[in-house]
């Protein structure tokens, strides 16, 4: 046997490639378990779910703010002289109660301060015109939607806007405390995708 032969035989065989672990590819590449996905997508998803009470909400101001727009129309074309505040308080109440809907069914950025101020504007109505609507009733001449604190609807025009105000201030909290959580998740998260796409530190 050659000497030739004899270092080659001697010499250990070069380790052949390992294919790349699951989920680890080479810097820059994608990596399967997170190619289009979003590891805080379903909380994201979670905070923007209406639950129970705000859909009974939305449910009930649809049809409030409905009947009221359509009542005040009607009243305004068909008998505006005879009592003029009362159906102008009306379609003002119609006119709050839409925004307020749509507001409640976005609630997210400028409209949920957009639906905070149409709910205290809601019951600060009531309340002023269902206390003037008692102490001086001559003023209004026919009950409108806010008179005797909304008791021509059962008194929902002053339950209303409380448990709207209920809902805004529970699912502003939980969304401020899903983000909060959320925010060490996301840097320790960037951080380990730093780290294993460049291991061996700036040159």
């Amino acid at each position: 046997m050659s000497n030739a032969e004899s270092e080659a035989s001697a010499s250990p065989a070069a380790p052949a490639a390992r294919p790349a672990a699951h989920g680890q590819g080479e810097p820059g590449s994608a990596e399967p378990g997170r190619l289009g996905s979003d590891p805080l997508g379903s909380d994201r998803l979670g905070s923007d779910r209406l639950g129970g009470l705000g859909r009974v909400l939305i449910a009930v101001y649809i049809v409030l703010a409905l009947a009221a727009t359509f009542r005040s129309v009607y009243q305004i074309i068909a008998k505006f002289d005879e009592a003029p505040l009362a159906y102008s308080l009306s379609a003002l109440s119609g006119v709050v109660y839409i925004i307020a809907t749509i507001a409640l069914i976005k609630r997210r950025g400028i409209w949920r301060s957009i639906a905070w101020g149409a709910l205290i504007f809601e019951l600060s109505g009531v309340l002023v015109v269902g206390l003037l609507s008692i102490v001086e009733p001559q003023l209004f001449g026919h009950p409108s939607v806010w008179s005797f604190f909304g008791s021509g609807y059962l008194f929902i025009p002053l339950v209303l806007p409380v448990l709207g105000l209920i809902w805004l201030r529970s699912t502003g909290r939980a969304a401020a405390a899903q983000a909060a959580e959320r925010s060490p998740a996301r840097t320790s998260a960037e951080t380990s995708t730093q780290t294993s796409a460049n291991p061996g530190g700036s040159a």
